[in-house]
């Protein structure tokens, strides 16, 4: 005697067995939510923003398409919730007693949020996706990494000038891009992976003077 694996819903989709009496029946709202997005960047890091699909990432979610399209319109909507939710945050940056090992913590933290699976994920996506996809997802960068980072990088600087170490009048508009544009452009354009070292030459070479009293 033989048993089939699914069966045959009434709009003709294959239903598996397994998921009408297993998980994806038990899991609802955020939990069945938090299994899609990282479905996604499972999908992402695997197969790549092309030849991802709703179909694969519902498969490795445990759940049906159209659980998908309740919640994300098209392909883009969900890879670009699941980036923004799965970034890790650079957190709060204690005082370590100079600008120098403040603004170099921040810069480690930047870099390992860009190589956490959703960081590693979004760098695979600009590299593959068109070019008006890739302006959205440049989003995901300065909103999950660089602008959180302008705003660290300014309190870094008040709490030096406060402790004596920075110059009272850097103020300017610029010096807070000065870390997020030199990450971004030596990591797009030189394929720079940010290793310690190169971390410290751009603090003791750029920011160090930069700011110093």
């Amino acid at each position: 005697m033989s048993f089939r694996r699914g069966c045959r819903s009434g709009e003709g989709e294959t239903v598996d067995s397994r998921w009408s009496a297993g998980s994806s029946v038990r899991r609802r709202g955020p939990e069945l939510e938090r299994a899609i997005l990282d479905a996604a960047l499972e999908q992402l890091s695997t197969v790549g923003w092309n030849a991802l699909t709703m179909e694969g990432v519902a498969a490795g979610a445990q759940t049906g398409k159209a659980s998908l399209y309740r919640r994300w319109a098209s392909k883009a909507d969900l890879v670009d919730e699941a980036l923004r939710t799965g970034l890790p945050q650079i957190g709060e940056i204690g005082d370590r007693g100079s600008i120098r090992e403040d603004l170099r913590l921040l810069c480690v933290r930047m870099r390992d949020v860009m190589h956490s699976r959703a960081g590693q994920a979004l760098r695979s996506v600009l590299h593959e996706c068109d070019p008006v996809h890739a302006e959205r997802f440049h989003g995901v960068i300065l909103s999950g990494v660089h602008e959180p980072a302008q705003v660290l990088i300014r309190e870094l600087i008040c709490r030096g000038m406060e402790r004596g170490d920075v110059r009272p009048d850097a103020t300017g508009p610029f010096v807070v891009d000065v870390i997020p544009a030199m990450l971004m452009y030596r990591a797009k354009v030189c394929g720079s992976e940010w290793v310690d070292a190169e971390i410290a030459e751009l603090i003791d070479g750029v920011m160090v003077p930069l700011l110093r009293v």
